[in-house]
């Protein structure tokens, strides 16, 4: 398998993604962590808005909804299957 790193703005719905990177202000940092958005976690896409903003994914078994641009500030590793 290859690893890509990516913003998780990029993943599409059903893609998952290992955490590697927390960006942005310290404020948002904070937040995002307390929710479970933390280095070394899986996180998957599970469904775009219709217009696409924002996005809902599923971390740590719950789920939690996101604009695109607070995704663009977390990094993570995408594994892509070989073949």
């Amino acid at each position: 398998m290859t690893q890509t790193t990516l913003p998780l703005s990029e993943l599409k719905p059903g893609e998952k993604g290992r955490i590697v990177r927390v960006g942005g202000e310290p404020r948002f940092r904070r937040r995002i962590m307390e929710m479970g958005m933390v280095k070394g976690e899986t996180v998957k896409v599970e469904r775009e808005a219709p217009l696409g903003d924002p996005v809902e994914f599923e971390v740590k078994g719950y789920h939690l909804s996101l604009r695109k641009s607070e995704a663009a500030h977390i990094l993570v590793e995408k594994e892509e299957a070989s073949a």
